[in-house]
């Protein structure tokens, strides 16, 4: 860990947001000395698959709220379900959270530290009467737990002895029962408003290893147990979770009030929702599952492996947290606004860099065969200190195929015969005749002269209207490309009422592979930048994940064009 991540974080965030209602709670408790003056945060994810951008928002939220208020923040994996849970997903848990920037030092729990603990929890609520074993399957718990509109019934063992009960329960925990057959059920009230207090499960049966205490244990408490009981033992001040555990938070408070322990505060915010992504990890359990995508981290996934893989930057994923704000109301953020904020931080670090993606072959006519020159280009405008860099320049050079209109329309300013153009940082060409192919018609080489007086940095008075990128036919190598847009056809893919089947809203064309580019000679053999700004094309990265020494394939991370950055420049 990097001892000095926590102020790179405070000198990264640009843009500053007013408080929001979270920090004004803990302005409050501080003032009140509510915990002592204490700020002690914790995020709890279970390790049953990838972290995603949503939660990125929680994280940057629960660490970045310990930050502000010089506490501590626990990293605590909810493992309490070993039926869908791996040490994989621990690791990746752990990789994430430490590349997004933040520091739990040695703050690393697991609800599995704490089972005895837990389990010994349960037997005082046993022996104060208010948990019960219960015969009923969980069809018939559901059967009789009523509805919104209609109380429950109580259950035909709930009355059972003290005794019984805590005989029943220790058989349950020796593995005697089969799973289902019974469970631990809170005693609370059958009647109650909220379904959440009408006497919830809180231990089952599950007879499956566990990656951590194998089989060690046949019963688990559930998560509304197991987690404010680990808040407790934690010492935790702020329990901060999304909305949907609103309705939970009574059974929160009454299971810490019951056993007389230390009870922290829960608060409910808002979670993350964007367009044309599903943020819901059963879904992209679906997605791996189903393999309509290469796996947890293809650069389409909304997984931060994916996103990272794809090219983002964790200052980006911060900065996006930080302008989306934390809300008590749910909404939907628009892309656009997280791929602006990887625009405006891909634009300060990129290496400015040609690549041609379509390559279409152009003979510079007039121009030495054997010479070659070398121009100077400009590594990135925005930062000097990353400085310039050396391009061949000769008689054949490759160029896009969209660049080149045999009939174009108006304002087509690029080439096309008898028409001329810039060259970037090289020269004026003219595009003299097409050669194509006798067979197909297809144009497959223009034949071109070239100005010797107007290279560039010359200081030449001479204008055309259209400028384009190139690379040296004999000074480039071949890579793969691979184009991204949204993985989902749809604005709200994870609407179930209206689309059961997640694969049934998929964007068929959300990758191009392109196999046949062309890219500056320098990005093969010195690869000292991890981001590119492709000239006129958009924003790049290197996949070492698939790269080979045969094959060099390059993800485009976001286009260039900024929607979201006209939108705000147009409001303000």
């Amino acid at each position: 860990m990097k001892s000095n991540k926590n102020n790179d974080i405070e000198d990264t965030n640009e843009v500053v947001s007013p408080s929001h209602f979270i920090q004004n709670i803990i302005k409050d408790d501080l003032e009140t000395g509510k915990f002592e003056g204490r700020v002690h945060t914790r995020f709890p994810p279970e390790p049953n698959g990838y972290l995603h951008i949503g939660h990125a928002k929680s994280i940057c939220l629960n660490f970045g709220i310990s930050i502000e208020f010089n506490g501590l923040c626990n990293l605590r994996m909810d493992d309490t379900n070993p039926s869908k849970e791996d040490t994989a997903f621990v690791e990746s848990i752990k990789n994430d959270v430490e590349w997004l920037g933040f520091d739990w030092g040695d703050r690393l729990f697991f609800t599995s530290d704490y089972f005895d603990r837990l389990y010994q929890f349960a037997v005082q609520l046993i022996k104060l009467g208010k948990a019960y074993v219960d015969d009923l399957n969980p069809e018939e718990i559901r059967e009789y737990r009523g509805t919104l509109t209609e109380p429950g019934k109580e259950s035909p063992f709930r009355n059972r002895a003290v005794e019984e009960n805590l005989d029943l329960f220790e058989r349950m925990k020796k593995g005697e029962f089969e799973e289902g057959a019974k469970s631990l059920r809170a005693k609370i009230d059958m009647h109650s408003g909220n379904l959440n207090m009408r006497d919830p499960v809180i231990y089952r049966i599950l007879k499956a290893n566990h990656h951590r205490t194998g089989r060690t244990w046949s019963i688990y408490p559930m998560y509304d147990f197991a987690h404010c009981l680990s808040d407790s033992m934690e010492n935790v001040t702020h329990s901060i979770c999304t909305l949907e555990f609103e309705d939970h938070r009574p059974l929160y408070d009454w299971i810490l009030n019951e056993l007389g322990v230390y009870r922290p505060q829960q608060i409910e915010f808002a979670r993350l929702n964007i367009d044309y992504t599903v943020l819901s990890k059963r879904k992209l359990l679906q997605l791996v599952q189903g393999n309509h995508v290469s796996g947890w981290d293809d650069p389409r996934m909304p997984t931060i492996s994916g996103l990272r893989r794809r090219g983002y930057t964790p200052e980006s994923i911060r900065d996006f947290c930080e302008r989306i704000g934390v809300a008590k109301s749910a909404g939907t953020v628009e892309m656009p606004l997280l791929e602006h904020c990887i625009r405006e931080d891909l634009n300060k670090r990129s290496a400015r860099v040609m690549a041609v993606l379509r390559p279409l072959k152009v003979v510079i006519e007039n121009y030495p065969e054997e010479k070659t020159e070398e121009l100077e280009a400009e590594n990135n405008p925005e930062d000097p200190s990353m400085g310039k860099r050396k391009i061949p320049f000769c008689r054949e050079i490759f160029v896009e195929r969209d660049d080149f209109m045999e009939d174009p329309p108006k304002k087509f300013f690029r080439l096309t015969p008898g028409k001329e153009v810039r060259l970037k940082h090289a020269y004026i060409i003219k595009c003299e005749r097409a050669i194509k192919d006798p067979q197909t018609g297809e144009v497959v080489e223009l034949r071109c002269s070239y100005d010797p007086e107007t290279k560039s940095g010359t200081g030449v008075s001479r204008k055309v209207k259209g400028t384009l990128h190139w690379v040296s036919a004999k000074h480039c190598e071949k890579a793969e490309v691979r184009l991204y847009e949204n993985l989902f056809s749809i604005s709200n893919p994870g609407d179930e009422k209206k689309n059961p089947e997640i694969k049934e809203v998929l964007n068929p064309d959300s990758v191009e592979v392109l196999g046949d580019c062309r890219i500056e000679l320098s990005m093969a053999t010195n690869r000292i930048h991890n981001h590119y700004q492709f000239l006129r094309l958009g924003y790049f990265c290197f996949d070492s994940s698939i790269s080979t020494s045969d094959c060099l394939v390059f993800n485009r991370t976001v286009t260039l064009r900024d929607s979201w950055a006209k939108i705000v420049k147009k409001g303000a």
